[in-house]
This record gives C-alpha cells, sequence and structure tokens, in this order.
C-alpha cells in the first residue's frame, strides 16, 4: 500500500462498519468530526498525504471513547506562532500519537519524521523531542501497541503485503 487511495480504501474496509468512522482525504487542515445519528465519525487529513493520514489515524487510536465524542477529540491547537512553554505543552501530547504514526510509517516501509509542527522558533533544537518519541516507540514494541493502533497495525500488515 503506498497511497492514500489505498489506505483510504483498507481503512474503511476494517474500520467503517466496526467503528462507524471513515478517513478521508483533500482537506486543507485535518480534522475529526464525532459521528452523528446519522453519520459515522469522519477522520480528515490533508490533500492526499499518507503522512498525514497515519497521523490523524494515530491521534484516533488512542483518544478514548468521550474524547472520540468531541471535536478534533477536544485537543488544543495552537498554529505555527507557539512559544516554547507553548511548544513544550503541544510535544506532551504529540509523543504517543506521533510514535504510534513512525510505527505505522515503518510498516509501510515510509520514512517517518518527526514534527515539532512550529516554525516560529528558528533555534528550537527538537532532538528532545525526537528522543522522546523513539523512546515511546521502544515503548510500544516492547509491551504492545494500543487496541485500536493494534488493529490498524494488523490492517497495514496485510495491506503492505497485498
Amino acid at each position: 500500500m503506498a497511497s492514500a487511495k489505498q489506505l483510504v480504501e483498507a481503512f474503511d474496509a476494517y474500520f467503517l462498519s466496526s467503528f462507524n468512522t471513515c478517513l478521508v482525504g483533500g482537506a486543507d487542515e485535518p480534522l475529526y468530526v464525532p459521528a452523528k445519528s446519522n453519520a459515522p465519525a469522519v477522520i480528515y487529513f490533508r490533500s492526499d498525504y499518507v503522512s498525514s493520514a497515519l497521523h490523524e489515524i494515530s491521534h484516533w487510536c488512542i483518544a478514548g471513547h468521550e474524547r472520540r465524542q468531541l471535536e478534533d477529540y477536544g485537543y488544543w491547537y495552537n498554529p505555527d506562532t507557539r512559544d516554547l512553554l507553548s511548544q513544550k505543552e503541544f510535544e506532551s501530547v504529540e509523543v504517543k500519537p506521533q510514535a504510534i504514526e513512525c510505527i505505522f510509517h515503518w510498516v509501510l516501509g515510509l520514512r517517518f519524521r518527526v514534527s515539532v509542527d512550529n516554525l516560529s522558533l528558528p533555534d528550537y533544537d527538537a532532538q528532545h523531542f525526537e528522543c522522546a518519541v523513539m523512546a515511546q516507540v521502544e515503548r510500544y514494541l516492547i509491551s504492545g501497541l494500543p487496541q485500536r493502533a493494534s488493529l490498524i497495525f494488523n490492517v497495514l500488515i496485510v495491506s503492505a503485503l497485498s
């Protein structure tokens, strides 16, 4: 599986009926919209970027039931103008999803890059964040992925082998 279209098809085939959630590309910005009585939850990802899709799926994997009832899981998001304190807060909620995203990239044979998602700190050294993400990857590889991430991992493996 190499394209966003293939990823959407695989995700929807396995998770639309079982989790009432679909994956949709082509968005200007990523967004999660909870299910409504007449519509499934939607995970929107940017353009046709596989990396964006994998990142948004990773957030879905760790969001609990209550967070999945909230738009964008109730997360706050500051644009590309965060100060150092806000950047640290951002990173604290990004370690686990980016670790899952990293594993998903590897399963598909794709290169993974940690995203600090902030260009307003020109002298910012993200090495500590990269180390935190890789340490979380190691913990997941040793102790196992969260349940939904494990399901996606298996879907990606089957799809990659097809």
